[in-house]
Order: structure tokens, then C-alpha cells, then sequence
């Protein structure tokens, strides 16, 4: 028996391959079905089975692709209410894969439909579980994503009771020696404590995972339910699509419009420009927002691009836009792309440099706005007459701030400071609009250092 995973940092998800004597399955897979169909090839295998744990939110999944490609069966519980070829995986249901087992667990809290995979190897021993996004390394689900979307939708204190009841009911009571491979790892923003490591066994969550702990259910929904992160705007759009099963890949990221730099853009249209802020700073198209590739371009993108909004992609170079239309097809955002293009020779208007000694000297002089997460922001303001408003409500919030004087933008480390900036001076242009970038963490650790 060989299991592979297929980690993608920018979306934080594991995506995995079992495979039994010439026959895989894939489970979860990630929106390009490419590396599954490299991996069977290498291994000789067949791909005989697609199984979703549940509709992601997250990121977009190619389950229809591979079933229109090889012919392999997709399974999911019927509680999804999938609009797309597939057998129901339920308690009680299994799958011969030659002569081991894959057995359902319906497992609700994360969402309704949620289950994990129980494998049973050639000697009848449970050995693996798939967890989805029940069951992280140091963590559970958040259960706050399907109150409004999805076939079967739920209050997050019911789904928070259901986890509770998954997890001592079910998972909590199987061998601690099966080793637990979940479907997101750090960063992801389906929990708010994972640990940095991708697998585990249910020995160590029992022992570590703050989830698995004693406490009865009303605590445990009281600790599940708070301090959750942001939800960003394209995660309900994706659980619909994956229940529907989205178009191919690359015939999909095929049919996006790609125009010479120097084209007219249609006005009142988005431009994102994934360019880096240096260049970025030095000339761009005048209301463009500079959202630069990185390992959380698609989080960010679908945090600040509302679901069905078009836009521009701008890129330095065509192997980078290509990079970026792949990225932004993950989430389905390919389908909102205008246009892609390289930087246009209009790219001219330039972001004025921080005096940053007057700055540091009498910060009270600036309009600071802490584009931060409310979770690092509960922590303490890092200036104190800061105003704070998270990247992802920025664009909504641009009325509350203040214009009487400069403004001074920043987060932790300077790229979300970036994109906020631009997203800023989009509106406000009767004052200068600074972007504090990197320059935060010398001045945090300089505050550290006197505190101490």
C-alpha cells in the first residue's frame, strides 16, 4: 500500500493518492488533476476512485475532471447533495481497493456532510484515516462555514455540538496507533491552531490536541465557536461550485483573454497587479491594487475580490501571469478575469517614500490604519492611536478614515500593507498615502526590546 501526499502551501491543503496493487484513489484532490494522473502513470497504476471528504470551501476541486478523464468513480455522502455523478459514502459503506478497505465515518462539525476515510489493510488491521477537515495536527474544523451555504446548512454552535460528538463518538476511541492524515496543514484558514506538521497518529491528538481534551460540550463549543480567523468573501462561492463540480482546469484557465499591455481597460473594472511592491511603487496603472504573487496570493485575492467581480491581471512577465492565472484558478477566480496582461507602458503613477525619521519621531502626526488581523490585533495596537481594519473589510471600510492628515499603512511584515496602500489610494488622493512595509518589524522589535 503507498500513500502520497500532495501538499500545496499557498492554500494550506493536502490532497492525497492510495494506492493498492495498480489501483488509486485520490482523495481531496486540489483544482489541477495533473500530479494525480503523473503519479499513477509512475506507479502503473489505475485511477479507479475520487473520494471528497466534503464541498470545500477553500479551494476548488477536481473530482468531476478526473472522473470525466478516467472514468473513475467519485464518491461523497449523500448528505451533499452532489449534482454530479457519484455514489454515496456513508457509515456502514466501504470500498475494495483489491484487497485492502476504505471505510466511511460521517463525521459532522466542520460541515454537515463532513466524513473521514478508515483504512483497513491487507492483514485487517486499521492502519490510516483521512481525516478532511475534521480532524487537523492540533486541532478540529472550525464550524462556522455552512450557516448559510451548501446543501444542508447549520448554526456554528450546532455544527461545534456535532464535532463534539464526532470526535468522542467516533475518532476518538479508534486504535491510537493509526496514523491521521488531514487535508490542511498551517495557515489554512479551516482552523485557527493547526502545528506545522502534516500527519499525525490519533495517539498524539488525544495527548496534544487542545480539541481532544477533557471538557464537556458546552465548553467545548464555547472554546470551538471563538476566535476563529476571517472568513474570506470566495469561501461560500466554492462550496456551491464543488458541489456542482467545476469545469477543467485547463480548459477553463484556456479560454481567459489575454491583450496586448498597451490595450484600453474598460473603466470601473479591477486591476490586480501581482507585480512586487518595488516595482509596483515605482509605476502603475492609477487605481490598480498591488497584490503580489506570494504563498497566500489565492487567500488574499478571494479576501479582497468579491465572488463574481471582474478584474484585471497584470504581471511582469508571461511565465508569472501564466503562474498567476493557475493561482487564481485554485479558488475559481479565473472565471472573473477580464483580461490578462503584461505591465502597460500607462503604468506611470508612482507611490510617494516615508520620511521614516519624522515619521518614527512623531507618529500622532499620521492617520495609521492597522490592516492586521483581528486575532494579531487583540494582541495590541503596535502604534496606539492606530485605526484598525483588517485587509479583508478594507475596500468596504475606505469611508472611515480619516483625510486631515497623512496616511501611514501597515500589518506584520509589510505584504498585506501593500495591497492596502493601493487599495487606499484608490479612493483617498487629497492627502499622501505611505506604506510602512517591512520596516514594522524593526520598529516591533525595537518596542520589544524597551519593554523588556
Amino acid at each position: 500500500m503507498i500513500i502520497q501526499q500532495f501538499y500545496d502551501k499557498g492554500l494550506a491543503h493536502g490532497s492525497y493518492a492510495l494506492i493498492r496493487t495498480g489501483k488509486m484513489i485520490v482523495i481531496d484532490p486540489a483544482r489541477d488533476p495533473q500530479p494525480y494522473y503523473e503519479f499513477a502513470a509512475q506507479h502503473d497504476a489505475d485511477i479507479v476512485g475520487v473520494i471528497e471528504t466534503h464541498p470545500h470551501a477553500d479551494f476548488v476541486s477536481s473530482h468531476l475532471e478526473i472522473h470525466k478523464t478516467t472514468g473513475a468513480v467519485i464518491y461523497t455522502s449523500k448528505l451533499t447533495g452532489a449534482e454530479y455523478p457519484h455514489e454515496s459514502f456513508d457509515d456502514g459503506d466501504t470500498i475494495a481497493l483489491n484487497d485492502i478497505k476504505l471505510k466511511a465515518i460521517n463525521t459532522p462539525g466542520h460541515s454537515p456532510d463532513s466524513i473521514c476515510i478508515l483504512v483497513e489493510n491487507e492483514d485487517g488491521k486499521e492502519t490510516a484515516l483521512f481525516t478532511g477537515d475534521t480532524l487537523f495536527v492540533g486541532d478540529v474544523g472550525r464550524p462556522d462555514l455552512r450557516e448559510n451555504v451548501g446543501n444542508i446548512t447549520a448554526k456554528k454552535e450546532e455544527l461545534a455540538k456535532q464535532m463534539y460528538h464526532s470526535t468522542r463518538e467516533k475518532l476518538m476511541k479508534l486504535p491510537h496507533s493509526i496514523v491521521v492524515y488531514p487535508a490542511h496543514g498551517p495557515g489554512s484558514l479551516c482552523g485557527k491552531n493547526m502545528s506545522p506538521d502534516l500527519q499525525s497518529t490519533i495517539g498524539r491528538e488525544l495527548r496534544e490536541n487542545y480539541a481532544l481534551q477533557l471538557m464537556d460540550e458546552l465548553q467545548f463549543v464555547k472554546t470551538l465557536t471563538s476566535d476563529q480567523p476571517f472568513v474570506p468573501k470566495y469561501f461560500g462561492e466554492d462550496v456551491e461550485l464543488n458541489k456542482k463540480g467545476a469545469p477543467s482546469f485547463n480548459d477553463s484557465i484556456s479560454k481567459i483573454l489575454r491583450i496586448d499591455s498597451n490595450s484600453r481597460l474598460e473603466k470601473n473594472i479591477l486591476v490586480i497587479d501581482t507585480r512586487p511592491k518595488q516595482e509596483f511603487r515605482k509605476g502603475h496603472l492609477e487605481g490598480s491594487i498591488n497584490l503580489q504573487d506570494g504563498e497566500k496570493f489565492e487567500t488574499w485575492l478571494g479576501s479582497i475580490v468579491n465572488p463574481g467581480e471582474s478584474f484585471y491581471l497584470i504581471a511582469a512577465n508571461t511565465e508569472a501571469l501564466d503562474i498567476m492565472i493557475k493561482k487564481a484558478a485554485k479558488i475559481g477566480y479565473e472565471r472573473n478575469i477580464k483580461a490578462a496582461l503584461l505591465t502597460p507602458a500607462a503604468a506611470i503613477e508612482s507611490l510617494p517614500d516615508l520620511n521614516l525619521t519624522e515619521f518614527m519621531q512623531k507618529p500622532e502626526n499620521y492617520t495609521v490604519i492597522d490592516v492586521r488581523n483581528r486575532n494579531e490585533i487583540a494582541e495590541g495596537l503596535i502604534f496606539k492611536q492606530a485605526i484598525d481594519i483588517p485587509l479583508p473589510e478594507l475596500r468596504e471600510r475606505l469611508d472611515e478614515i480619516p483625510t486631515n492628515k497623512p496616511i501611514v499603512v501597515h500589518c506584520a511584515a509589510g505584504y498585506r500593507s501593500a495591497a492596502a496602500a493601493s487599495i487606499i489610494l484608490r479612493k483617498i488622493k487629497t492627502v499622501p498615502v505611505y506604506d510602512l512595509g517591512e520596516v514594522v518589524v524593526e520598529y516591533k522589535n525595537r518596542l520589544a526590546v524597551h519593554s523588556s
